[in-house]
């Protein structure tokens, strides 16, 4: 009985794994697709700041630092409701500039974004967030990918110095993840917070078909296991992250695309997240959280540099 439900188990815990990288790859898929809409390909992120590849990364980063502190000192304080209605804003705006682009009528960008805020507020069901995660992820992706992404004159091996600000930024957040999840544990609390929040920036898979992010604990959740352990969650930002290398990639325009959509080098760095995610999937235990940027990260640039070194050689 033990085996069977053992094997049972661990053919759930394959099924999710699999389910978290479609996902991933979904988010690359949508972003790649917005990346080369003339709306998106002429996006500039903190314009101001392009005189040094490493002025746009910092800056970038020093946001999310900010950001993040902000949110666990007003959670702590007991504003968890207030944290609440500016994450949903932002997650309004970021809904409507990618329909806005997507559906170029007018008011009707509008009235989509203000149906999907209203069923994020009404109705936050676990797949209701994956949904509206997928178009914030790749939309996010797009928009940071591309505009991150400067018109440099070319390195030593011929890869453009414009996709420096992407990698050095890659960087950084793989070790502030590592440190925030293993060292501090901030993120960790961070994340069980928003899981409460029931807001878009969390990927759910729930283990048990009876799951459920509204009902809570109820009679066929499992006593004694948190919401964490009845699920499968991962950051969006495990999502984003490496697919800003994907599209900014992507944006090298010395290479051929395949299917007139991805490049040897973006398709490597999108092969090489799925590699570091199986790697992170081989470690990650249930209820225990990890940090996916290590992984995901180092994937996205070895697979980017192998598929430039396939075209080049």
């Amino acid at each position: 009985m033990n085996e069977g439900k053992k094997s049972e188990e661990k053919g759930v815990g394959i099924a999710l794994c699999i389910g978290m990288g479609v996902f991933i790859v979904l988010t690359q898929i949508i972003a790649l697709m917005l990346a080369t809409l003339p709306e998106v390909s002429s996006t500039e992120v903190f314009p101001s700041l392009d005189g040094s590849p490493l002025a746009k990364p910092l800056f970038f980063f020093i946001l999310v630092i900010g950001f993040t502190a902000l949110i666990l000192v007003v959670l702590r304080f007991g504003g968890k409701r207030l944290v609440y209605f500016v994450m949903l804003a932002a997650v309004a705006v970021t809904i409507y500039y990618v329909m806005d682009i997507l559906i170029p009528y007018k008011h009707v960008p509008l009235g989509i974004t203000f149906l999907l805020a209203l069923l994020l507020y009404k109705y936050p069901e676990w797949y209701v967030l994956d949904a509206t995660g997928l178009i914030i992820g790749g939309g996010a992706a797009a928009i940071f990918g591309v505009g991150l992404t400067t018109e440099e004159a070319t390195a030593t091996f011929g890869i453009s110095l414009g996709i420096l600000p992407v990698l050095l930024l890659m960087i950084i957040l793989a070790v502030y993840d590592a440190i925030a999840v293993y060292k501090t544990k901030h993120m960790v609390s961070l994340a069980e917070s928003i899981v409460d929040l029931r807001i878009p920036v969390l990927f759910v898979l729930p283990r048990k078909r009876s799951f459920s992010l509204l009902r809570g604990k109820d009679k066929d959740q499992e006593e004694g296991k948190s919401e964490m352990e009845e699920a499968f969650f991962m950051g969006l930002g495990d999502a984003i992250i490496p697919s800003l290398l994907v599209v900014s990639a992507n944006c090298m325009p010395a290479f051929t695309y395949y299917l007139g959509l991805i490049n040897a080098p973006a398709l490597g760095a999108l092969i090489g997240t799925l590699a570091g995610y199986a790697m992170l999937s081989r470690i990650a235990g249930r209820g225990k959280p990890h940090a996916g940027l290590p992984f995901l990260n180092s994937g996205a640039i070895i697979g980017f540099i192998v598929g430039y070194m396939f075209m080049v050689v």
